[in-house]
């Protein structure tokens, strides 16, 4: 490996000419042992120093990936045990399975019997949802909305003055707008 110094020349790819050759050019700048910056002897552009492909000081990730390997022991991981769906289905009553509706409310462990999916098992509850595993994939389903669904109640708007809204009212339009208020709302119309 060469030794490199501010004001030396190395070859390197330049930005500005974009040549598919390196071209000679002047180090302007290094951090440590690397270059930084350079100076075009072709062109006179100053650039990030580019080396040509291939030459890196940096090592591979091959021998990277080597060395983590050789000096750090693996810690065996854990055998993954999956439970086949037919085996958490076992013990359970499935004849009895109970028929979805987002109305009702479940617990762990329930077997559903729903219209799209078949054959589930609920595996987990979450206020108004459960995630339920079908043969296929689990599904995250609502439960518990068998409630009178609540309404929002309408109350029209009080009487209000109708006149121009840039004038402001004086007290006694005030009186005379509430007083006339419920009149004007319990008169029936004559049409």
């Amino acid at each position: 490996m060469a030794t490199y110094k501010v004001g030396g020349e190395v070859d390197a790819f330049c930005t500005r000419c974009k040549l598919p050759t390196p071209l000679a050019h002047t180090i302007l700048a290094m951090v440590g042992t690397k270059i930084a910056r350079v100076r075009c002897n072709t062109c006179g552009g100053d650039h990030a120093y580019r080396s040509a492909p291939g030459a890196t000081d940096k090592p591979s990730a091959s021998s990277r990936a080597s060395t983590a390997r050789a000096s750090t022991p693996r810690a065996e991981k854990p055998e993954k045990v999956v439970i086949s769906f037919e085996e958490q289905l076992a013990g359970k009553d499935i004849a009895n399975a109970a028929k979805y509706s987002p109305k009702d409310t479940y617990k762990m462990d329930q077997v559903i019997q729903h219209p799209t999916f078949g054959l589930g098992l609920v595996t987990a509850v979450r206020g108004d949802k459960v995630d339920i595993a079908f043969k296929s994939e689990t599904k995250t389903l609502v439960h518990g909305r068998g409630g009178p669904a609540e309404r929002p109640t309408f109350s029209p708007p009080g009487a209000r003055h109708t006149g121009p809204a840039d004038k402001p009212l004086s007290p006694s339009t005030t009186e005379q707008a509430s007083a006339e208020a419920p009149a004007a709302v319990s008169a029936p119309s004559e049409d």
